[in-house]
């Protein structure tokens, strides 16, 4: 198995982190640094930082309703992190991210080579959002943010026009939305593009596995056909 799966399939980190590990010089075989090409064999001795990697026996998939305040890292230097707070017996790390303040459905496994398949297609798979704002919405509004909305990059210096999306109003303040991007923070920039303020943000779907009546801060083990859906 080539050295970054290696790393990732053993729920260590996902494989773009081990690739990062890699370069950075930090992952020993059998005491001596090694490089992106190797592969490992059964007799081999591998440490990131100085931590032993061995496989997992049974991989882990779950998903978490995530409530505002914690932040999806891994990282036990971040304060609130999912980790700690799940407070799970074994290794696992997020799928994607939430913003600290976003609520809702987040992925967490073991598995980094079904990690590395879900980012790669990330800008491809619908997530749907329930969204409440600071003001009472208008049709004009729910089809503008349908139809895509240019929004401003500040690390580029320049806007990216959003994809068009399905946008439904549930009540006064409230919508639904679904994406298949991954913009940084993007339904509350496309808000505010047009003055709306988001109050409220959860994630309820994620392709096919949806939050349900999952509580807040409760997580739970994905079934085999969702297993199963997201190996597809």
């Amino acid at each position: 198995m080539r050295l970054n799966q290696y790393i990732s399939s053993s729920g260590f980190c996902s494989r773009r982190q081990a690739e990062r590990y890699i370069t950075a010089e930090k992952v020993l075989v059998n005491g001596k640094i090694a490089s992106h090409v190797y592969f490992v064999e059964d007799h081999d001795y591998v440490e990131v930082g100085g931590h032993p990697i061995t496989q997992t026996a049974q991989n882990i998939y779950m998903i978490l309703n995530k409530p505002s305040g914690i932040t999806c890292t891994a990282s036990p230097t971040i304060a609130g992190n999912i980790i700690d707070f799940i407070s799970y017996p074994e290794r696992i790390f997020p799928v994607g991210r939430l913003d600290k303040e976003t609520e809702g459905l987040i992925l967490l496994t073991n598995d980094g080579t079904i990690v590395n398949e879900l980012m790669k297609d990330e800008n491809h798979q619908e997530k749907e959002y329930v969204v409440t704002v600071d003001k009472k919405i208008t049709n004009t509004f729910i089809e503008d943010l349908s139809n895509g909305v240019d929004i401003y990059n500040p690390r580029t210096k320049s806007y990216t026009t959003t994809n068009p999306c399905p946008v439904t109003p549930l009540d006064d303040f409230t919508f639904r939305i679904t994406l298949t991007q991954g913009l940084n923070r993007q339904i509350r920039r496309m808000c505010r593009r047009f003055q709306y303020t988001v109050t409220h943000l959860q994630r309820v779907r994620i392709k096919h596995i949806e939050l349900g009546s999952l509580e807040r801060g409760q997580w739970r083990y994905l079934t085999e056909e969702e297993i199963a859906g997201l190996k597809r």
